[in-house]
């Protein structure tokens, strides 16, 4: 297993999956990825089920509480980012034209978090920890690797993110189409395009990408299981094979197999 004990402050470190059917979900994700779970009371009416990959955690699960749903939120995979401070990002996500939807709040010995709509509508989280750090394995298969930023304004999304978490922009060379890295020191932490009128009413997004040792048959995978797909399997040149799928309740995900995959 490959472990990050230590994430720097801007990485994404968690991912979380809001559904509306807690147990199907379970037995989805237990056989596309091989996951295991950790169910913790979260309150009279809630349970939290930390995702598990050999052991390691990987992300964590909830049924949308029923304010939600009855706001319109549906079934989605929320992508975290780590910092120091969540007061001190919350203010300056505000700041740089951030609207603030939830928090910042304790979650009980773990941590402090907030939710966040960046200028162009994408939705993602910020997790200051405390006894919970984030997730314990990355870029293996059934573990998360990537996460990309769809939006209809580009500069404006990354002059946000810059400024908020000294995230650097960097076009990925021989892209068929525009695409940025964002960088966090030296790594590539997430990717960026321009969400266009050909696309169709996509709404601004971050999604998450899982690592696969083998595309088409997870793709297939996933509409046995249930799923659908939203995007084929298709070759990016020097990268690898990536599909973008919907679980059985809706919320979409991506899978990549990468030619290289990161350390």
């Amino acid at each position: 297993m490959q472990e990050v004990p230590e994430l720097k402050a801007g990485a994404f470190c968690w991912i979380e999956l809001g559904t509306s059917d807690n147990e199907a979900a379970k037995n989805f994700y237990s056989q596309l990825f091989g996951w295991e779970f950790q169910d913790s009371p979260m309150g009279p009416d809630m349970v939290y089920t930390i995702l598990k990959l050999g052991g390691k955690d990987v992300g964590g699960l909830y049924k949308l509480m029923p304010d939600m749903v009855a706001q319109g939120i549906p079934p989605h995979w929320l992508s975290y980012v780590l910092v120091t401070g969540a007061d001190e990002t919350v203010e300056k996500a505000k700041a740089a034209g951030a609207t603030i939807l939830n928090g910042p709040m304790d979650v009980p010995n773990t941590g402090r978090m907030a939710v966040i709509k960046d200028p162009t509508d994408a939705v993602f989280a910020i997790w200051e920890p405390k006894e919970h750090k984030g997730g314990g394995v990355f870029n293996l298969p059934g573990a998360l690797t990537w996460n990309e930023l769809g939006t209809r304004d580009t500069a404006k999304a990354g002059e946000f993110y810059s400024n908020v978490f000294g995230w650097t922009k960097e076009p990925l060379p021989q892209s068929p189409v525009e695409y940025t890295i964002f960088k966090n020191g030296d790594r590539g932490n997430g990717g960026m395009y321009k969400i266009t009128p050909e696309m169709g009413p996509v709404p601004p997004h971050w999604l998450a990408y899982f690592a696969v040792d083998d595309c088409d048959a997870k793709v297939q995978k996933v509409t046995e299981l249930g799923g659908s797909v939203m995007k084929p399997a298709e070759d990016i040149p020097g990268v690898g094979r990536f599909a973008i799928l919907n679980d059985p309740q809706g919320a979409a995900f991506a899978i990549i197999k990468l030619e290289n995959p990161p350390e």
